[in-house]
């Protein structure tokens, strides 16, 4: 084991020099062999062979249902052994699937489809995760901005913004630690951090692929780079303007409670000026975006066959160009900026090791939804196909939502994009509103849950860290339904009815 785990840091160190490692635990390992552990099973797949959705019970998304349900219960009955296990958990439920998949259906099948979900979607998910996680911490707001109900609203605005030029993970990662050292003397800040998640986590990502990953997905697809800019922008418009409102009123109502109480010691006193440190990191997030554009435009034509999954060139050559970025950001970044950033690994850890379950869970259920109206999950298509075959865009919009709200929004944009024909430049002139619904649901609807969206996540992990006492899994929903559905209510009854 000491072997092993000596080994693996070694290999990471020879990457990023100077990489102060997060500590990579057997479990961790354990969990991402898990995910790939169609590497390593005798059996070949046979290319292009995968499951048949058609033929799947509902039975095999247990495994799935036991990770959510996980998510959900456990930190809030049991919230010690969460913080401490939560790897265990996921690797509990990552093998309840793999183990007997494994025996029902051959290592062969298995091989290919871990490898798929692993080496298309998984890997280069955690990578960009990782890349903008790691460079938007090294850029540094300096000063003391004080949370006033203009200052909070101003920084969601400018927030909500920038999703949708360095994504919403950047987004997310840059604008996080700012707003909670404005509010850190606020008594009552849990809503700011609510709604931030509600914006810069999600709703601002809507206008270009570069801020939602389902977004770059459709890029990849054909759907024209400004094609959300244009269809998308009076939708982000009228959910972020409400959502701004709405919280202006509420953070001015719960300013003025404060105002008569005792007032509370400042943790971040007034001993510098607003500034901006580790300016070495724009240029880096700059070339985020330069590698994801590269991987959609470049096309040479030369892919790589393992284990059934074709992996093009540009998207091999996209990851380790995001891991090399990372890496220069660690070195050239100096150590004081990440420190009073209050910068630790354990965000990206935690969303590393519960979307590899994610991931690997959810196999039988995207393969259900593919099926469509031969799966067993036909109820639902039925929902978005009225009686001649058309779509139905408002079922388009709130199935794509609802469901990339629990399930991981990339792949169900997939789904959903392919239930619609498939055909990008059909989408994008004759069903335009549709690929409308697709796209909206799936950036909007994951801001319904803590796992809807990976930045979600992220921001609850450096929030708790913080000291703000987040709610809860169902507590968070009861926010959502709250402030959201109304949004999207209004929504489906001014463009997609």
């Amino acid at each position: 084991m000491t072997t092993t785990k000596a080994a693996a840091r070694a290999v990471l160190c020879l990457v990023v020099p100077r990489f102060s490692l997060p500590r990579l635990s057997f479990r961790s390992l354990a969990l991402v062999t898990a995910l790939l552990a169609g590497a390593t099973l005798p059996a070949h797949a046979a290319e292009g062979m995968g499951i048949d959705g058609a033929h799947l019970p509902l039975l095999w998304g247990l495994p799935f249902v036991g990770m959510l349900l996980s998510i959900a219960i456990i930190p809030l009955l049991a919230g010690n052994f969460w913080h401490h296990h939560y790897g265990k958990v996921a690797l509990f439920w990552a093998l309840a699937f793999l183990v007997p998949f494994v025996a029902t259906y051959g290592a062969g099948l298995a091989t290919y489809e871990v490898a798929h979900a692993a080496l298309l979607e998984y890997i280069p998910f955690i990578i960009l995760l990782f890349a903008l996680f790691t460079i938007s911490g090294g850029i540094l707001l300096t000063g003391n901005l004080h949370g006033s109900p203009g200052v909070n609203t101003a920084l969601l605005a400018i927030g909500t913004v920038l999703a949708s030029l360095i994504g919403t993970t950047g987004a997310s990662m840059v604008l996080i630690r700012p707003l909670l050292r404005a509010n850190d003397e606020r008594r009552f800040n849990v809503h700011t951090v609510v709604f931030f998640i509600f914006l810069v986590s999600n709703i601002g990502g809507s206008l270009t692929p570069l801020g939602d990953p389902p977004l770059f997905l459709g890029f990849l697809k054909g759907v024209d780079f400004f094609w959300t800019t244009q269809h998308l922008f009076h939708d982000t418009a009228v959910v972020a303007v409400l959502l701004l409102g709405a919280f202006y009123l509420l953070d001015r109502h719960f300013y003025a409670r404060e105002e008569k109480l005792p007032r509370k010691p400042d943790p971040t006193p007034d001993t510098e000026r607003l500034g901006l440190r580790g300016l070495c990191n724009l240029p880096l997030l700059g070339g985020v975006i330069a590698a994801i554009l590269m991987s959609a435009l470049w096309k040479p034509g030369i892919e790589f066959t393992l284990f059934g999954t074709h992996v093009p060139l540009p998207s091999i050559a996209r990851d380790l160009s995001l891991l090399a970025l990372a890496g220069i950001s660690i070195w050239i970044t100096p150590a004081f900026i990440r420190e009073r950033n209050g910068f630790d690994w354990e965000p990206i850890r935690e969303v590393a090791k519960l979307f590899a379950a994610i991931f690997l869970t959810i196999i039988p259920v995207i393969a259900i939804l593919r099926a469509g109206a031969d799966g067993a999950l036909a109820p639902l298509v039925a929902l978005v196909t009225d009686e001649a075959g058309g779509p139905v865009n408002a079922g388009y919009f709130w199935m794509t939502g609802l469901l990339s709200g629990f399930l991981d929004n990339a792949p169900t944009y997939l789904v959903f994009f392919n239930l619609a024909g498939g055909d990008a430049q059909e989408l994008m002139t004759r069903h335009a509103v549709t690929l409308e619904a697709i796209s909206a649901g799936a950036v909007f609807m994951g801001a319904l849950t803590y796992i809807g969206n990976a930045p979600n996540f992220m921001v609850l992990a450096i929030a708790k860290s913080r000291g703000v006492a987040m709610p809860s899994f169902f507590g968070y929903m009861a926010w959502s339904g709250l402030f959201l559905l109304p949004c999207f209510a209004l929504l489906t009854w001014l463009y997609f009815l």
